[in-house]
């Protein structure tokens, strides 16, 4: 019995070790979802396959997510057009706080919203805000972690090189 208690116990030990953590999702299909928008409408991650996609996690009381949203929000204008989308996941508990902000901020890429953190879950979001990026197959190939000014020049790069591909 002890050495299968044991085995059972190593199985989930390296289960829990290889499954999608934040930092191990890059080269991996991205986990598809779907989240009530702030439209109104329900958006499904696998349904911007062929096109370049950012996800943005993102809380109200996160300074950095403040900061970073209007950088993000002209990435976006600049090139939607050209085959990139920006899905902002708001984990806010009160969605109502995350629409004030969405408006104060004149933020138009849509924001989706995950009360339930069921989605931030699936990427093992732990810190805001956290940044990933998802090639036209839908696989992660960068994720960022925090928010400091400059890293807009690093998406920049990022996403012109995958736009490219």
């Amino acid at each position: 019995m002890k050495i299968k208690n044991l085995t059972l116990g190593l199985m989930v030990t390296v289960f829990a070790a290889t499954s999608l953590a934040s930092s191990g999702l890059e080269g991996q299909l991205a986990p598809d979802f779907a989240l009530k928008s702030s439209t109104g409408e329900n958006l499904r991650l696998s349904e911007y396959r062929g096109d370049v996609v950012m996800l943005n996690f993102w809380a109200t009381w996160c300074g950095p997510c403040r900061q970073e949203m209007p950088l993000l929000d002209e990435l976006y204008k600049r090139y939607e057009r050209v085959g990139f989308n920006l899905l902002g996941v708001n984990i806010d508990d009160d969605s109502r706080r995350a629409m004030q902000m969405i408006e104060e901020l004149g933020v138009n890429f849509p924001v989706l919203f995950d009360a339930r953190k069921e989605v931030s879950k699936l990427y093992e979001v732990e810190a805001m805000p956290v940044t990933v990026l998802i090639d036209r197959e839908g696989n992660v190939r960068y994720v960022h972690h925090g928010y400091k000014p400059g890293y807009e020049d690093k998406y920049l790069d990022q996403i012109r090189s995958l736009l490219r591909e």
